[in-house]
């Protein structure tokens, strides 16, 4: 699926909306850099329009992986 960024988003806001709300949203951030190369670049909040490919991505197995705590 294709998203189209609003004034003031942030990808873990993104990712926590898509994903429906999950627990472990850095696993998902993590898997939405990587299907966008140069995103990170952008910073913390991205600008208005930018087009985001939001791949289907599985439960994480490990639900350890996270950004933070």
């Amino acid at each position: 699926m294709q998203y189209r960024t609003k004034q003031n988003d942030s990808l873990d806001a993104i990712c926590w909306c898509y994903y429906d709300k999950p627990r472990e949203v850095g696993y998902y951030v993590l898997n939405v850099l990587a299907a966008n190369p140069d995103l990170a670049e952008l910073g913390p909040v991205l600008p208005a329009g930018l087009t985001l490919e939001l791949p289907d991505i599985p439960p994480p197995s490990n639900p350890t992986d996270r950004l933070w705590n």
